[in-house]
């Protein structure tokens, strides 16, 4: 009786998540984020807001049809590419519910600021890892090919797949877990961040199912805490996936920080995350190891765990 009464409140959680994301979705549809979003973030530390300035680079932006329900390719990249003969390192990103890729275009671009190719979709239903799976497939092609549709391919042999990261929030979290755990190219990946990622009871609900102990790429879980508590993954859900996960791994809750904000609030720990991890910037690790890691004592963040080699 009680698995079965236990059973009914997961689906009535699902439910009632559902009508939120709806809600969600039909207020924010129509927005997408400014150029200057990052001008509203808050900081605590100086790595955070070091890193949640513009980069070195000038970003450009290209687009590609795609012949599945995600409607086109999303690739923002340093300009500089079209003319430097050397490769770049790559962030795919997955969408959550109802977000297209476009409505982050100017997140992209900053991250495409650091040296990144930023490759993304308009698909807004990526649990399964599937869009992220095409997009590295989409980028093979990309650096296979010196032209295409009888045009020069900047891209062409510019690709680094030795340094590929993987960003999602909310479904979108769920998303990276399975693209590094259940695809072709899980192993491709050589670090990723889950913003919110759902819950694993709300995600088994949705038949959205995941393993977070198969992961053995490097990870950041980010959720957010406090006056606004996350409601797609509380502390304790957050905790669970954290403990399950056998390698390099970093969780952190970001106080007074409500689900929808996790998709850009942290983004000054994400680049230097990312900065660390691809690009090997000694000075961006500081942020996460060390006797005096940044976010160890960085105020706006709760219940940091680490377990880094």
């Amino acid at each position: 009786m009680k698995k079965v009464l236990k059973a009914m409140g997961i689906a009535l959680l699902a439910i009632v998540i559902l009508i939120g994301v709806f809600f969600f979705w039909l207020t924010h549809r129509d927005a997408s984020l400014k150029e200057n979003y990052r001008d509203e973030i808050q900081t605590g530390g100086a790595l955070e807001a070091s890193y949640l300035k513009d980069g070195p680079y000038a970003a450009s932006y290209y687009e590609d049809p795609a012949f599945q329900v995600f409607e086109k390719y999303e690739i923002s990249y340093p300009a500089e590419l079209e003319t430097e003969n050397k490769k770049y390192p790559v962030i795919v990103v997955c969408n959550g519910t109802g977000w297209k890729g476009s409505l982050s275009k100017a997140q992209h671009q900053f991250y495409a600021s650091y040296g990144f190719i930023v490759i993304v979709t308009e698909e807004t239903y990526s649990w399964n890892g599937f869009g992220a799976e095409m997009c590295i497939r989409h980028l093979e092609r990309l650096n296979n090919y010196q032209r295409l549709n009888d045009k020069e391919n900047v891209f062409y042999q510019k690709i680094e797949f030795d340094h590929v990261g993987i960003i999602g929030h909310s479904q979108g979290g769920v998303g990276v877990i399975n693209a590094i755990t259940n695809t072709e190219h899980k192993s491709i990946y050589k670090a990723a961040v889950a913003l919110s990622p759902t819950n694993q009871q709300l995600a088994e609900a949705l038949e959205w199912p995941y393993h977070a102990d198969q992961i053995t790429a490097p990870i950041l879980l980010v959720s957010g805490a406090g006056g606004g508590d996350d409601w797609v993954v509380t502390g304790e859900g957050l905790k669970e996936i954290y403990d399950q996960i056998p390698g390099d791994k970093v969780m952190m809750r970001r106080k007074n920080t409500e689900h929808g904000r996790t998709l850009t609030a942290e983004d000054g720990y994400i680049m230097a995350w990312f900065m660390w991890q691809l690009q090997d910037d000694e000075e961006a690790a500081r942020a996460f190891v060390g006797e005096d890691a940044e976010i160890q004592t960085n105020p706006l963040y709760q219940d940091i765990q680490t377990d880094l080699e």
